[in-house]
């Protein structure tokens, strides 16, 4: 028998049995979660790393506009600012930490 543990909000269709099909699929932490985490790499990486604080306010901002749009956030979009984050600073760092933390927020 196996365990199978799911964190955050989980949706799909559910077909268990023989020959069934088990599709899921995580959302990720809310949107006010995943602001916040977008505001605090904003401030890390003002100190840490002010080259790449562009980034982190691409990722914000980006955040911030679907918000207020009313509309999802672009995944693409967040997910190279949070690359070039991720190439730009060092292992162990702890904006390297948040931006892991933000990827993981909004389910990429």
């Amino acid at each position: 028998m196996s365990t199978f543990n799911f964190h955050g909000e989980v949706s799909g269709p559910s077909n268990f049995g023989d020959g069934g099909k088990i599709e899921i699929h995580h959302h990720g932490a809310s949107p006010a979660e995943a602001l916040q985490l977008a505001a605090e790499l904003v401030r890390q990486l003002r100190t840490e790393s002010p080259v790449l604080a562009e980034q982190a306010e691409i990722v914000r901002g980006e955040l911030v506009g679907a918000r207020d749009e009313q509309r999802p956030a672009d995944p693409g979009r967040i997910s190279r600012a949070l690359q070039a984050i991720s190439l730009g600073l060092a292992t162990g760092s702890s904006g390297l930490a948040l931006a892991e933390q933000l990827r993981q927020a909004v389910g990429l």
